[in-house]
């Protein structure tokens, strides 16, 4: 077992993602060309959503990319939010188009997704994408699973020939992880919630990826002594006892718990992974920064395409 585990701090690499992105803005825009454009459709008054749209409008603006904010009501029609859609593939100006999920149960999202032109799909969920992430083919990647594979190689984390673990098999992060993973050569399993012996087999990784969506549910006898430990979870707990078993080595955690009500936890137990692992992300502070770092990566990729410079 590691007698200590190393921090992969997320934010520090996604500052680091940010910077090259502004970089890269202003050589675009030195050579008269207008900074890249970045689209976000939001559709409702979800609590979340606001704040998430929130977060990456003003990162994007940080970074010198030019943001347009298209709000629908909650009562929108699938017609309407489709129009909205289209309005933006055609507009030249818009070199990004992302669309906030969750949406309201009346419209299809996998219809909406559909329908963004899949040049300017920088969130990489169109099906055209994912078939070349599957495929091998130069597309946009979605941005978790990208922004994991950013922190490995930036950390200096070898993943050719390793053995990886994907706890989770969503369209968002654990399909297209999987499918990174395999394009690096690592030996991948995708796990989920029928899979048989599940601590067992994730105990065989070298690079374990919990995305699972269930709070502290990877414990020690998931984690192989030494392993890389991705926690992609975001989870709210609200009980006392539970934190006190969850964050009984930080005690800073704790009264940040007793004072605000509830504390942010990720879907492997905290405590046990600093036991176990060799490297871990922290939650927060490790895969959610990345995250909106690679959709800022992506809009700056989609507007030098879109205007023949090459990816």
């Amino acid at each position: 077992m590691p007698t200590t585990s190393r921090r992969l701090d997320g934010r520090t690499q996604a500052e680091s993602i940010r910077r090259e992105v502004a970089a890269g803005v202003r050589e675009m825009t030195a050579r008269g060309a207008a900074a890249p454009c970045l689209a976000v459709v939001l559709v409702g008054e979800n609590p979340a959503s606001l704040v998430y749209v929130g977060s990456k409008m003003r990162a994007s603006e940080e970074a010198g990319l030019r943001t347009r904010e298209r709000r629908l009501p909650a009562t929108a029609t699938q017609a309407q939010v489709l129009e909205a859609v289209r309005a933006l593939n055609a507009d030249r100006e818009v070199d990004g188009i992302l669309v906030q999920m969750p949406l309201p149960a009346a419209v299809d999202a996998r219809a909406v997704i559909e329908a963004i032109d899949p040049a300017k799909d920088v969130d990489g969920f169109h099906p055209l994408n994912v078939g070349r992430l599957c495929s091998g083919g130069a597309g946009f990647v979605p941005c978790t699973p990208l922004g994991i594979v950013e922190l490995l190689e930036r950390e200096k984390i070898a993943i050719a020939g390793r053995e990886a673990v994907v706890i989770g098999r969503s369209d968002i992060v654990g399909k297209p992880m999987a499918a990174l993973l395999l394009r690096r050569h690592a030996t991948v399993t995708v796990c989920h919630s029928r899979t048989e012996s599940l601590a067992r087999v994730a105990a065989r990784a070298d690079i374990l990826v919990a995305a699972i969506g269930r709070p502290a549910f990877v414990t020690r006898e998931f984690i192989k002594p030494g392993a890389t430990v991705i926690d992609v979870g975001m989870n709210q707990v609200t009980d006392v006892a539970a934190a006190r078993d969850l964050f009984s080595d930080d005690p800073a955690r704790l009264q940040a718990m007793k004072t605000r009500g509830s504390a942010l936890v990720g879907d492997v137990h905290p405590a046990h992974v600093k036991e176990a692992a060799g490297a871990y992300t922290p939650v927060p502070g490790g895969v959610g920064p990345l995250t909106v770092a690679m959709l800022l990566s992506n809009t700056l990729a989609a507007a030098r395409v879109r205007r023949g410079g090459g990816a």
